[in-house]
């Protein structure tokens, strides 16, 4: 009897080690499941926010651009750039605070941001956007769409004068040289 109780008490215990290694297994399993799922959440997640910014730059842009891209203004655009610049996003004009490639001073961000906000459009401008070259862009046109400048001279000589500048003598060398440019 007492080798029977020993045999059993070895079945016993084989199955009860079987069981739990058994259990072992399936939690190892089961945990490398979740690790799996956990990295598909994530890079869903990563997908999730790479189209909520595509979302926000066409949000961005129909805002912005919502009154078209004239091929003329792009050659325009270049021969601005060209003139300020040098066509680099990093100039800086410290006697201004005129900041990038269209060299955008603190009050052209102000006049900027106050027109979007008139037209409600959810966009705002900082400073530090004047540095990027799309934002300094955007804010060119917003400016050029609201003040109704639909000629390549008004458009050039009110960036450099002001929303009047189109009628101002102090923008006529200007427009000479963006004249001079967009010819050459």
């Amino acid at each position: 009897m007492k080798q029977f109780t020993q045999i059993f008490t070895i079945v016993v215990i084989t199955v009860l080690m079987g069981v739990y290694l058994s259990s072992i297994l399936e939690v190892e399993h089961q945990q490398e499941e979740l690790l799996n799922k956990q990295q598909l959440i994530d890079s869903l997640i990563h997908v999730n926010d790479s189209l909520l910014l595509e979302i926000d730059t066409l949000q961005r842009q129909s805002e912005i651009w919502d009154f078209g891209i004239q091929k003329k203004t792009k050659f325009l655009l270049n021969a601005i750039i060209t003139i300020e610049s040098s066509n680099n996003d990093s100039a800086y004009h410290a006697g201004e605070d005129a900041v990038g490639c269209l060299q955008i001073r603190p009050c052209m961000v102000l006049d900027v941001n106050r027109i979007l906000k008139k037209q409600n459009k959810t966009i705002q401008y900082t400073l530090t956007d004047r540095w990027n070259r799309d934002k300094s862009i955007e804010m060119f046109h917003v400016y050029c769409n609201y003040y109704n400048l639909t000629t390549l001279e008004a458009m050039a000589r009110s960036w450099n004068g002001g929303p009047r500048g189109a009628n101002k003598n102090t923008t006529v060398g200007y427009w000479r040289k963006v004249k001079n440019q967009l010819e050459s």
